[in-house]
């Protein structure tokens, strides 16, 4: 992995501009309290009759609350800079994070990929809530500490011109700050990492009991799973708490070094003061003063030094999620990133930005709403093939896969599979259990990438499938829908705004009518988490319902027959087909091109085209 600097750098110059301004206006609230101290020895001066101006005392009151008022603004526009800056940053942190996660095969998401670790999607959560908070922290504390050292530097410079002997002093807390700080590394990152994954087992636990709650209640295991749950808990508990102390026993070991240093420093410059003339009343107040704000900043250098430690551990464990490890990230899906982003980006400078950055800290837009102006539009999606042709142009002719292969690491997968698409053709795919149907499809439609072959739209190539083949040139009903936790009418339509009439026109294509009929609250039916008030097969024809009202050129089905029957699928197929009761869900120009995974002989006898795979290879054509 990277350097912690050259991770830190690449996300400091996402949003430079605003960093900048924030710096400055941070160099303003930090800065401006060093006024004061000049302003404070005039004043003292000014009673004992030695000061080199001639000012009323009340002038230089005057011009401390002016200060104060003008620092109390700088804090007020701070924060605002610096609220936006922290969302700027923990949403690129995030984004990237998931659009890595997002690129691996969905089984891997579930075993922890090329590390082997268990990574459920409750335990996922620890990442992006926890180990993103951290990367934050310490991106958006980098001005504030840069600050704190322009005014420590210039502070060290007015002691040195009070009294030189003195500000020697100042460099020793910052020796023994720095020897504490290397001492504690190894145990700082050791707690953050055991409290981060205890974190992470819990809230992996509580995702499962959620998604199992019925498979809990049937084995009778509640007692035996809050039990675990209570252990889970508790072994965080210790965990954090163990590192929360250590973290405060180390900022107060930093604290009460800069305590010492300073008072040992005040000792001996009261030595000075109206013993020899060395000092007068207002140097002294001058150097008291100017000293507090170096106390700060070694105080503040202590603490910073040790989140920075702690977010090491939170990249490291980030690259492991995302397939690579502490040590190495995930070689391939880098350069497939790197490749897509090519292709995407036209100027040089935009391909040697990509090249140098790391996937977890990769600059891509977010499309958020700036401090001042509109929020800026999303960008319109366009073709990813080779003429980039809008859209609604492209219409399905012939679909032509040539040597599509994907295998897995542990083995299996596909290997040199061809065959074309016709409009207005079913296409079935066949074949025992493992024999590579399911990676077919998902290789096909970009969810997994594939490592040879080439996909042809009307003859044109397709570079980048994952985002050319979704509506409505092509949809996808996999063999468990995934759908969420609202009323059906919101998982049918996703945000689209469709008709009543088009609405329902699905809901009977999809043979769904009957059961909508049933529910007392129809398309307002609030179906629970992952719809698990709805059966296998009513979750399937609601997925079903939702793809036609994309109108798809390509409909990609994975195998309806595992929980349909015969009689309800074989409606289906009809409505799609050959309807007659209802009104066509297309246009009567079009008619939809199907590709579906099945066993069933009536499905089977439908088909214009039978491909039969053995083994991730087709055997037979029919």
């Amino acid at each position: 992995m990277p350097p912690i600097t050259h991770l830190l750098w690449q996300l400091i110059r996402y949003a430079q501009r605003l960093y900048w301004v924030d710096t400055l206006l941070w160099l303003f609230i930090l800065g401006l309290p060093a006024v004061p101290g000049l302003i404070i020895r005039e004043f003292f001066d000014t009673l004992t009759g030695e000061s080199r101006f001639d000012a009323l005392p009340w002038v230089w009151i005057g011009l401390l609350l002016a200060v104060g008022l003008a620092r109390v603004v700088a804090i007020f526009v701070g924060r605002i800079t610096k609220t936006q800056h922290r969302f700027l940053i923990s949403g690129l942190v995030r984004h990237n994070l998931l659009h890595e996660l997002l690129k691996r095969p969905g089984a891997e998401l579930a075993t922890g990929g090329a590390n082997g670790q268990n990574a459920s999607p409750g335990e996922i959560l620890s990442y992006f809530r926890d180990d993103a908070a951290q990367i934050e922290d310490v991106v958006v504390g980098t001005n504030e500490i840069f600050a704190a050292g322009v005014f420590a530097v210039g502070s060290v410079a007015l002691l040195i011109s009070v009294n030189p002997t003195m500000t020697l002093l100042v460099f020793l807390p910052l020796c023994a700050i720095a020897l504490l700080a290397h001492q504690a590394e190894h145990r700082l990152k050791r707690y953050r990492r055991a409290s981060r994954q205890a974190t992470q087992r819990v809230t992996g636990l509580i995702g499962e009991l959620f998604t199992a709650v019925q498979a809990v209640k049937v084995a009778g295991a509640e007692a035996q799973m809050l039990e675990e749950l209570r252990e889970r808990c508790d072994r965080r508990r210790d965990l954090m708490v163990r590192d929360q102390v250590f973290s405060a026993i180390l900022n107060s070991g930093f604290e009460n070094i800069v305590s010492i240093g300073t008072g040992l420093i005040l000792l001996v410059a009261s030595q000075s003061l109206g013993v020899q003339g060395d000092l007068t009343v207002g140097d002294f107040a001058l150097f008291v003063y100017y000293l507090s704000f170096v106390t700060y900043f070694l105080a503040f250098l202590g603490g910073f030094i040790a989140t920075i430690k702690q977010s090491e551990v939170s990249f490291e464990r980030m690259a492991g999620l995302v397939g690579g490890g502490a040590r190495k990230l995930d070689e391939q899906s880098f350069e497939f990133s790197v490749l897509n982003s090519q292709l995407k980006d036209s100027t040089q400078n935009s391909k040697l930005k990509i090249q140098n950055s790391h996937p977890l800290t990769h600059p891509h837009p977010l499309y958020l709403k700036p401090i001042l102006g509109l929020e800026p539009p999303l960008p319109s999606r366009v073709d990813a093939i080779a003429n980039d042709r809008p859209m609604a142009s492209v219409p399905l002719h012939e679909l032509r896969v040539e040597g599509l292969t994907y295998r897995y690491p542990g083995g299996g997968g596909i290997s040199d599979i061809s065959f074309t698409l016709t409009q207005g053709s079913l296409t079935v795919i066949t074949g025992r259990v493992g024999a590579g149907k399911t990676t077919l499809l998902r290789v096909l439609l970009g969810l997994l990438p594939s490592q040879t072959g080439a996909l042809y739209w009307n003859g044109q190539p397709i570079l980048d499938p994952s985002n050319f083949l979704v509506p409505p040139r092509a949809a996808y009903t996999s063999q468990i829908p995934q759908l969420f936790s609202a009323s059906l009418r919101e998982n049918l339509l996703l945000g689209q705004a469709v008709g009543q009439q088009q609405l329902d026109r699905a809901i009977a294509t999809a043979v769904f009518d009957r059961d909508l009929a049933a529910m007392p609250e129809g398309l307002e039916t609030l179906i629970g988490t992952r719809g698990f008030r709805l059966s296998g097969g009513q979750k399937q024809r609601a997925a079903a319902a939702r793809m036609l009202l994309r109108q798809p050129a390509l409909m990609v089905f994975d195998d309806l027959s595992s929980a349909l029957d015969v009689e309800t699928e074989q409606r289906l197929w009809e409505q799609l087909f050959t309807p007659s009761t209802h009104p066509p869900i297309y246009p009567s120009t079009l008619s939809p091109t199907c590709l579906a995974v099945s066993h069933r002989p009536s499905v089977l006898d439908r088909a214009d085209q039978i491909l039969f795979l053995e083994n991730g290879r087709i055997e037979s054509v029919t």
